[in-house]
């Protein structure tokens, strides 16, 4: 979980690092990754319920980052935060093979991202050009 920290905040930084890109569009990147992450799992998995299921939670985050792209930020702290939650439900729940690490670890990421940028966006942090 530690190291949930360091990765946490390296995402967060990211749009420093992509600076010609709006800071949503980073952002909502970033979730659409790790939301992948989990189909990955499930491909590993082998179970074909496990990997339909998986599927459609990582479309919707999809659908979720794509909306923040030009809609509100707060979609994406709405997105990681939910993320985050569905990971604390695949820790509990072992639905992915495998996994035991990866929930615990992708949720402090996770929710340490969303929490700094609500901090941004009450801040008024642009993140659109």
């Amino acid at each position: 979980m530690a190291w949930g920290l360091v990765v946490g905040a390296a995402q967060a930084a990211t749009p420093l690092a992509f600076w010609w890109l709006d800071t949503a569009t980073v952002y909502a990147l970033g979730l659409v990754a790790i939301a992948f992450v989990y189909i990955g799992f499930a491909v590993a998995d082998g179970r074909p319920v496990v990997l339909a299921v998986e599927t459609g939670v990582a479309s919707m985050f999809v659908v979720i980052a794509a909306a923040a792209i030009t809609g509100t930020p707060w979609l994406l702290v709405i997105g990681l935060a939910g993320h985050g939650f569905k990971d604390l439900w695949q820790h509990r729940h072992q639905f992915v093979a495998n996994t035991r690490w990866w929930p615990p670890f992708c949720l402090v990421v996770d929710w340490l991202v969303a929490a700094i940028l609500a901090v941004e966006i009450v801040a008024g942090l642009q993140f659109h050009h």
